[in-house]
């Protein structure tokens, strides 16, 4: 099926009337619209692999990488959490009509901001199908209409999600024409999406570097941008190395595909040398190839680590985004060095310290610029679902207006709401 360019913005015209309606759709409709969608994605589970299926075969055969594969990939186990997520953002308070900052003026006025739905969100994404259900899903709640345009190599998987989307919220009494799929891969509609600013209120990218970057300075209206994940890891001299290896082992090897693993392993000299032997031998059983700076080469080499992969870095591993089971390492004598490192290198997702001094753990929260800072912990945390926000629409890497996994409150604005008693001003 072609869609012109007329019917885009038929399309978009849908949306926004949706939008209107769903403005005022009670909270009740919205969690029984939600508990379809869950409910749904495990009913019509063969229908959907099906066509995941159809998708694979046609990447693999189109020569995609191991990471788009990866985040193609449809199974049992990831509808099911697909599914548990939903039902999360059901369970979740409904963030419309939420009055924030009410206060009484010395006249009497009583001033406050009411949350509302921004209107109409638009995403463009590429590879991840689960990116169709997660931002119906938040979009429906938070009382938003969506127009989803997804990637060619999944647009078999985007149908088939997006069609059980529309029926669930139909049969709980949504509008279906509040979630609107762009089934067309025409890159020509892209550009007449990145125009519709009458229609599309935010537009969100989720995707590669050059995406983003397009996006970015091609639309009209505002956009948030992240997703692009370098992200580092700081063994600092104090840290407990049992520790340090669990938790580079998780942001590393969980899984290396995904926007919040660990790209470089920042370690510091005082602990070197019992670190990363026992992190080498972790990550040598698991394949990953450790791009090394000189001091990390020689002390990895030296401890004679069966199936080792350590190679001299260069100079562009280090700010790198692999998506693979790849790791740039660097030996460094400072905290500040590392915090330098970072910002130099970061691109401001998610950064963590493996530390037991308070004072060391304290300077990084405070130094270290990026939506998500961690102390002891794996970077793959950063996800919505993780931080009790039901799911995700994206990782903001900005600071206006959302910054880190954006949920429901980050899907709304608000209103100014004065209440008076006759007041007029002088």
């Amino acid at each position: 099926m072609t869609i012109t360019s007329t019917e885009l913005q038929e399309k978009g015209s849908a949306a926004k009337e949706a939008a209107t309606q769903l403005r005022r759709l009670s909270t009740e409709v919205k969690n029984r619209a939600l508990r379809n969608i869950a409910e749904g994605l495990l009913a019509k589970e063969a229908a959907v692999l099906a066509a995941n299926q159809e998708d694979c075969d046609a990447g693999k055969g189109a020569g995609l990488s191991d990471a788009l594969l990866d985040r193609l990939l449809l199974n049992h186990e990831r509808l099911a959490a697909m599914a548990a997520d939903v039902l999360q953002v059901a369970q979740l308070p409904d963030p419309i009509g939420e009055v924030i900052d009410m206060r009484t003026l010395p006249n009497g006025l009583q001033v406050g901001r009411r949350r509302v739905p921004i209107g109409v969100i638009g995403a463009i994404y590429e590879s991840r199908p689960n990116v169709t259900v997660d931002i119906a899903s938040l979009c429906l709640k938070s009382g938003n209409a969506c127009i989803l345009r997804g990637g060619k190599e999944a647009v078999n998987s985007n149908r088939a999600l997006a069609w059980l989307v529309q029926e669930a919220i139909t049969a709980a009494g949504a509008p279906a024409h509040a979630v609107q799929l762009i089934e067309d891969t025409d890159r020509a509609l892209v550009a007449q999406m990145l125009k519709m600013r009458d229609v599309i209120d935010l537009l969100i990218p989720r995707g590669g570097a050059d995406l983003i970057r397009h996006v970015a300075d091609n639309a009209t209206m505002p956009v948030v941008t992240g997703g692009i994940g370098v992200c580092h890891t700081y063994i600092d001299a104090s840290a407990d190395v049992e520790m340090a290896v669990n938790v580079a082992y998780n942001a590393k090897c969980r899984r290396p595909t995904i926007c919040n693993a660990l790209d470089t392993l920042l370690v510091h000299q005082d602990v070197s040398a019992a670190f990363l032997p026992a992190i080498g031998r972790r990550w040598a059983d698991a394949g990953v190839e450790m791009r090394c700076d000189d001091r990390a080469l020689r002390t990895l080499n030296a401890a004679e680590i069966a199936g080792l992969r350590a190679v001299a870095a260069r100079e562009d591993d280090f700010g790198k985004e692999f998506l693979a089971l790849v790791a740039a390492v660097r030996v460094v004598d400072s905290s500040a060095e590392a915090i330098g490192h970072i910002e130099r290198y970061g691109s401001g997702h998610s950064e963590a310290i493996v530390t037991r001094d308070y004072a060391s753990a304290q300077r990084f929260l405070d130094d270290v610029d990026a939506a998500a800072v961690y102390v002891n912990a794996s970077t793959q945390f950063t996800d919505g679902a993780q931080f009790g926000l039901g799911a995700e629409v994206g990782i903001s890497t900005q600071k206006m207006h959302a910054r880190g996994p954006m949920g429901l409150r980050e899907l709304t604005s608000y209103k100014w709401i004065i209440l008076g008693d006759g007041q007029t001003r002088p």
